[in-house]
């Protein structure tokens, strides 16, 4: 019977395909997701049947403290959207049916994004989807389209997520014993996981194009091709989710987080490149390097904006630990050409011609860090700034500005930034200018295991 029914085996959806699956029993469950703060996939999980019946069409309510609560999902005080005095009421998720797929390492289950709405049908500005929304129709309002491609690594362990929750995360055991830069030995260890990862993402609609070893124990990056700049993010937070969803599925765990220990860190670069609504490669051009005007207005308005703006490549404290001389994280605000000492690394020509933003980690929210170097970028446009002489060298030495070195920093910076405001308007700001205090706040009062070998005896 299954055989018979005209829709695909795997990947994106209509809403007619996906009704086909529900009637055939394929699809039982349709979860409806966004992603948060913190670049999480959030939501519910909501049947079929009154999917199909009312989600679809109307949507469905979720209380607005997710968008106004720390990683550990506490209540903090400080949002303007969302707090007791105003009742911690409702927002609607309304699906963006043009995102529907199947989940297939999940059984009979399919998933749409939604965007936030309050229930008067306003858009809640503070979410990550409506942010980079905004800076898209920026964009297109100059008929120009981004396009995006997100390099996410992690570091594979032995130990499943609860063990390492009960461990506190000390002692794990890597998935290889020595650097992996490229190996494909000791990398084959972890073929049946990363196989697993890539087929469940192709069979979520995405084009997985491969796999390779990084510098830490245990890390790999799986390469996605790019996309437009909201579907490349869509499927970034999908895909952050489902790996982590496949490892336990293994026994396994893996960790997205910038800083895990002393060495390499994880980073998520993000390539990024802006056409013509023709499709046009606007950004290539006579000029030197091979640049258009836009193209250099664009990087200089990167260089311009990178301080201000870190808060959205770098939300949390752990982040400002990968920036480190000789790491291969950035610590120079400086452009090259096909330069990894650089913060902006230009690669690729003609229609292939685009900027590497080296800043993110790979906790980085996608959308924040997207709608970020967007915002830079129409900064340099809409000024006409002119673009530095490239950077040739290590720029490690260069005594270049620096990318901020806490978070405390770059808060203030974004807190200071007529760029930041201007773009993302005063209410986006102020709540993302919170969540950081929260973060600060709470780590500030935290005792370390660094201070308690320190200090325990010898003290």
């Amino acid at each position: 019977m299954a055989a018979s029914i005209a829709v695909p085996a795997s990947g994106n959806l209509t809403v007619d395909q996906l009704g086909l699956l529900i009637d055939a029993g394929d699809v039982d469950t349709v979860i409806v997701a966004f992603a948060d703060m913190q670049g999480r996939l959030v939501g519910k999980r909501v049947s079929a049947r009154l999917f199909r019946e009312e989600v679809q069409e109307h949507g469905a309510e979720t209380c607005n403290y997710l968008l106004a609560v720390d990683v550990e999902m506490n209540t903090v005080a400080g949002y303007a959207m969302s707090s007791w005095e105003r009742g911690y009421g409702d927002m609607a998720m309304r699906p963006d049916l043009s995102t529907l797929r199947r989940i297939p390492w999940l059984p009979g289950t399919a998933l749409v994004m939604a965007d936030l709405e309050w229930l008067d049908d306003q858009p809640v500005v503070q979410s990550p989807r409506a942010i980079l929304r905004t800076q898209l129709d920026r964009l297109a309002a100059r008929d120009l389209v981004p396009f995006v491609g997100t390099e996410l690594e992690f570091i594979v362990f032995e130990n499943t997520y609860r063990d390492a929750w009960a461990r506190r995360y000390d002692g794990l055991t890597p998935a290889s014993d020595y650097n992996i830069d490229y190996a494909l030995l000791a990398s084959s260890r972890m073929e049946p996981l990363l196989r697993d990862i890539r087929l469940g993402m192709d069979g979520a609609g995405m084009y997985c194009e491969g796999v390779k070893g990084e510098c830490n124990l245990g890390q790999q990056e799986i390469a996605f091709r790019y996309a437009h700049a909201l579907n490349t993010c869509d499927n970034h937070a999908i895909y952050k989710n489902g790996a982590k969803e496949i490892a336990d599925q293994h026994g396994q765990s893996l960790t997205f987080m910038a800083k895990f220990n002393e060495r390499e860190g994880n980073s998520c670069h993000i390539h990024l490149s802006v056409r013509g609504a023709d499709g046009s490669p606007v950004m290539a051009g006579d000029g030197e390097h091979g640049f258009s005007p836009l193209m250099e207005h664009w990087i200089a308005g990167q260089l311009a904006a990178m301080r201000e703006l870190s808060l959205f490549f770098a939300p949390n404290i752990n982040s400002y630990k990968r920036y480190v001389d000789g790491s291969f994280a950035p610590t120079a605000i400086a452009w090259g050409l096909d330069n990894r000492t650089c913060a902006l690394r230009v690669v690729g020509h003609g229609a292939s011609l685009r900027v590497e933003n080296r800043v993110p980690g790979g906790d980085v929210n996608q959308y924040l860090a997207t709608a970020a170097i967007i915002a830079a970028g129409l900064h340099g446009i809409e000024n006409e700034l002119e673009l530095e002489p490239l950077f040739e060298g290590n720029a490690y030495g260069s005594g270049k500005p620096r990318v901020p070195t806490t978070l405390r920093e770059a808060a203030e910076l974004f807190e200071g930034s007529a760029i930041a405001h201007q773009a993302f308007g005063d209410e986006v700001v102020e709540h993302y200018l919170n969540n950081a205090r929260v973060e600060q706040t709470a780590f500030d009062a935290a005792i370390t295991d660094w201070e308690r070998v320190r200090g325990f005896e010898r003290f």
